[in-house]
């Protein structure tokens, strides 16, 4: 009997130490998942909080954009103006084209802002509201001069303004957008100084 009870420990001490290594296999092997979850959960937090951050624009970029769409809506709220008091033929179209061209960049830019995060102002700067205020006041060929003075030296300032965000702008998608529009710009201002130099 006794003999059988000493071969039964032999048995039991035997077994003791594959267990033991079954136990520790079993608990290393049960956290490792959940390491390797919470380095994605990690992986996947940074990408969502770096994703169409606000901070990854710069403050100039973040300012070209702001007086650019200020600007998109003076140039509508004016042409619009213009159209019904101008009295020239070709001002009341260099209007008209202001308030196409200027409407769709404005479009686009509301949605460019969005991407971003901004908020596309409500209405234009306080000196574009000045110069309306002051048009607004005028009728006929004084109306016609003041106008399209205004129209050259704004678009003079575009064209500087987008020039310099299509080359120095660290947002790729500002840096396009300024890029494919000064064509356009450069053009409004050649316009505006020969209606200007045509008007008596």
């Amino acid at each position: 009997m006794q003999r059988f009870i000493a071969i039964t420990l032999l048995v039991l001490l035997a077994a003791l130490p594959t267990a033991c290594s079954r136990d520790t296999e079993s608990t290393v092997t049960s956290d490792t998942p959940a390491i390797e979850t919470t380095a994605m959960d990690t992986s996947a937090t940074t990408t969502g909080s770096t994703g169409g951050s606000v901070s990854a624009m710069s403050a100039p970029d973040k300012e070209f954009v702001m007086k650019a769409a200020q600007g998109s809506l003076a140039e509508v709220s004016m042409g619009q103006l213009a159209a019904q008091r101008a009295a020239s033929a070709a001002v009341k179209s260099f209007a008209q084209r202001m308030v196409t061209d200027h409407g769709a960049a404005s479009g686009e830019l509301t949605q460019l802002m969005t991407q971003k995060g901004l908020a596309m102002p409500a209405q234009p700067a306080a000196e574009h509201r000045s110069a309306a205020d002051h048009l607004s006041s005028l009728s006929g060929a004084e109306f016609d001069k003041a106008y399209m003075k205004h129209m050259v030296e704004d678009h003079e300032n575009d064209v500087k303004a987008f020039d310099e965000a299509s080359r120095t702008s660290t947002d790729s998608d500002v840096k396009a957008w300024a890029a494919g529009k000064l064509p356009a710009l450069q053009d409004h201002l050649k316009t505006a100084k020969d209606i200007q130099r045509g008007l008596k």
